[in-house]
């Protein structure tokens, strides 16, 4: 016998919940965030579980050395060498993949791709739309995949109970939800889209794929802010998250990695978009850089580590006298923050006088960088721009600031160094010690690659990194 329902508070920011309203979330300390919601007592029957178990049987613990994997068998692959590189060498089998980004950025083009190739070469995909008619997929396809293999199945349905069964009937290797916030279950009565049954329909997907052995791809949209609509809860649930991003008036597509259980977060794939859909970037670095100007001011090259490659990236500065009362700073694809701790470090430590000075700093191609090793360049694009001083397009800068402008050591030089070399770089300036250590390792023949003249430019301070690019 069902047990009756209660009802709890669930908040939208963290997920938590309690028993009693309150105006402020106990958990995360958000305001009004505090959502009711009814929730029922799991019995033995309950479809909402997520153990394998046969319905009315207990589950039963085995021995984790007893448990086979399978290795490489349990990866399907899609066809496409980026994406596999972002999902860590392709979708796992039973695995809950959630990609999300802004309408009309190409989640929903990068899927179907996937899923056409996936097709042909091992069985059935299920693409289950929400959004569209059965017509309105079969046009997208015949544009994008003009060689659609007859075990591609679409399914127009936002229930979930109806899509559990067509799934039971189909039996694919691979289904597609296009998209979470259309889905609902009758076992809710709350419309679709809101927390309870966003909720409760990732839960139902998790525990079909699981049991079912089923690899799931959920698309999920975004709010204005670059947040995913509905409640966090569904990036708990999940085994991967990806998120795809790019400018609407550029053809340049970046898929980001920021959960992966079975793979490397902060993973990238690079994607073009054309007429028939996406293509894969091979050289991103030359891309990024193929139309940066020699001997330009204000412009310096930098690199970043994402997930298991290197990445160049050209760095613009570009300074100018404010005709209001308060200098402008603006970044784009940098952390605006972190700009305003340079500039007052380049006005203490190098002499700079930019109180009066409108800053602005762009990441060329849209690409926002993480992490602080792309610090000195802008450090230095800044002050080219600022004393009319020309950049050499052969020079690499690499290296945290400090607040006292010493310059402190990042990860992955080695590799960054080498993709320098592959790329036509000359000069690489960097934190002293770590020249000094990768100095030491390719005299001793320990590092490959950076023979061809590749210069090791060490330098403790933002002052020496000054005097270094100018030469």
């Amino acid at each position: 016998m069902a047990k009756k329902a209660k009802t709890v508070y669930m908040c939208t920011e963290c997920g938590g919940e309690s028993a009693k309203w309150s105006g402020q979330c106990p958990f995360c300390g958000e305001w009004n965030t505090m959502t009711e919601m009814k929730a029922q007592d799991t019995d033995e029957n309950d479809r909402r579980r997520r153990s394998a178990a046969a319905p009315g049987r207990h589950a039963k613990a085995n021995k984790l050395m007893d448990i086979e994997t399978g290795g490489e068998k349990h990866r399907i692959s899609t066809g496409i060498g980026e994406f596999d590189r972002v999902l860590g060498g392709g979708i796992v089998r039973g695995s809950l993949t959630l990609i999300s980004g802004e309408p009309g950025i190409g989640k929903s083009t990068i899927i179907m791709q996937a899923a056409s190739n996936i097709a042909k070469k091992y069985g059935k995909v299920l693409y289950v739309s929400g959004e569209e008619s059965e017509e309105q997929i079969k046009l997208r396809a015949d544009r994008i995949c003009p060689d659609m293999n007859e075990n591609f199945y679409s399914l127009g349905e936002t229930n979930l109970e109806n899509i559990a069964a067509v799934t039971e009937e189909v039996k694919p290797v691979l289904l597609i939800i296009d998209s979470i916030q259309t889905m609902y279950t009758q076992e809710i009565d709350s419309a679709p889209g809101s927390v309870s049954q966003v909720r409760e329909c990732g839960n139902e997907f998790m525990r079909l794929g699981k049991v079912k052995n089923i690899p799931i791809f959920i698309v999920a949209h975004v709010t204005k802010a670059g947040e995913l609509a509905g409640p966090k809860t569904v990036e708990h649930l999940v085994d991967c998250v990806l998120n795809f991003v790019g400018e609407r008036n550029q053809d340049l597509r970046i898929l980001r990695s920021f959960k992966n259980r079975f793979g490397t977060t902060s993973e990238i794939g690079a994607f073009e978009m054309g007429e028939h859909g996406l293509s894969e970037i091979k050289d991103i670095s030359k891309r990024f850089l193929e139309d940066m100007e020699d001997g330009a001011e204000g412009s310096m090259v930098t690199a970043v580590y994402e997930g298991t490659r290197p990445l160049l990236l050209e760095v613009q500065a570009l300074s100018a006298p404010s005709g209001v009362g308060f200098a402008r700073r603006t970044a784009i694809g940098f952390d605006a923050r972190r700009l305003n701790m340079i500039l007052a470090v380049l006005e203490r430590q190098a002499g700079l006088s930019l109180a009066e000075q409108d800053v602005y700093v762009n990441v060329v191609g849209g690409f926002r960088p993480e992490g602080t090793s792309t610090d000195l360049a802008v450090a230095l694009a800044i002050h080219s721009t600022f004393r009319g001083v020309s950049c050499r397009k052969d020079t690499l800068a690499l290296g945290e600031i400090g607040l006292t402008g010493d310059l402190r050591r990042i990860q992955y030089a080695e590799r960054i160094i080498k993709e320098a070399a592959r790329m036509g770089f000359k000069r690489v300036i960097l934190p002293r010690s770590q020249a000094k250590k990768l100095g030491d390792l390719k005299a001793a023949g320990a590092i490959s690659g950076t023979e061809s003249g590749v210069s090791l430019m060490g330098v403790r301070n933002i002052n020496e990194a000054i005097e270094a690019y100018q030469k």
